[in-house]
């Protein structure tokens, strides 16, 4: 979890909002989920979600759905996602989560899990359905294994929770902008850069980010001014989603397209230089 950290670290020193980025495993198809990975780690990602397929995510919208369903069709397995996982992390330092729900980890067994991940380089775990009064299983096997533990707030959730929240995850405390599903829009933006204001004021031992409904460089630039940096999962998805089953085309020139998208998520800027490493 160290590196997770020292990556978020670092972009707060240097005045940077982070960036995540999501992608589900075995999207758009099990061959072309590492060149995606790789396409969005060059056009800026600071770290990568990567989702690990389930047949019944309930926080997510149609477009994260869409993408574990197809995956699921392909036969995506967690093993699967290990592997993909594993090859990243032969190529780039850059910190991968492992995002998720609760049931296919009780099937794999959460102490062999967390350690499999950790062998593949992963270097945390986010369970979207998992509430802090579950998480203790889940949060102790990560601990072993020396992953990082993201717990989630809502603008429904009480200081008083935010707080023993922030007191339990060991990575970030990710703050869902609305309280609905991936991919619905922000609604009130007033009202959410209100609850992020609250919440910033509540979280102290851990970064705080903000996702859900964050679709461009405007959303994150305006969200991420009362966090520590930003998440975007729906609307990448649907950009792959798009260059996979719209015109025919090179795969080179789809993933460059990724790469473009990504950056300007960041600098708002399609000229800016991509990272290097």
């Amino acid at each position: 979890m160290q590196r997770l950290r020292d990556t978020l670290a670092a972009c707060k020193e240097r005045g940077e909002k982070a960036m995540g980025l999501f992608m589900t495993s075995g999207f758009p198809d099990p061959e072309s989920t590492l060149p995606v990975l790789r396409a969005m780690d060059r056009g800026g990602a600071d770290f990568i979600e990567l989702g690990m397929p389930f047949s019944d995510p309930l926080a997510e919208g149609l477009p994260i759905q869409r993408a574990s369903e197809r995956a699921l069709r392909a036969g995506t397995r967690m093993q699967d996602t290990l592997r993909t996982a594993a090859a990243f992390r032969d190529e780039s330092d850059t910190p991968l989560l492992l995002m998720g729900y609760a049931n296919p980890i009780r099937q794999y067994g959460a102490a062999p899990f967390c350690r499999d991940a950790r062998a593949a380089g992963v270097d945390g775990l986010i369970l979207a359905d998992v509430p802090l009064e579950e998480q203790a299983p889940f949060a102790r096997e990560a601990a072993s294994a020396r992953l990082g533990f993201v717990s989630l707030i809502a603008p429904n959730t009480p200081d008083e929770r935010i707080r023993k929240i922030d007191e339990t995850a060991t990575a970030f405390v990710y703050a869902v902008s609305i309280t609905g599903l991936t991919g619905s829009g922000l609604g009130a933006v007033e009202r959410v850069e209100a609850y992020l204001r609250r919440a910033r004021g509540v979280v102290r031992k851990n970064p705080l980010l903000v996702g859900f409904g964050v679709r461009n460089h405007a959303d994150a630039a305006r969200l991420s001014r009362h966090a520590d940096g930003f998440i975007v999962g729906s609307a990448l998805i649907e950009q792959v989603e798009a260059l996979w089953d719209g015109e025919p085309q090179p795969a080179e020139t789809r993933y460059e397209a990724i790469r473009r998208f990504v950056r300007a998520l960041k600098t708002g800027d399609g000229a800016a230089q991509e990272k290097t490493r």
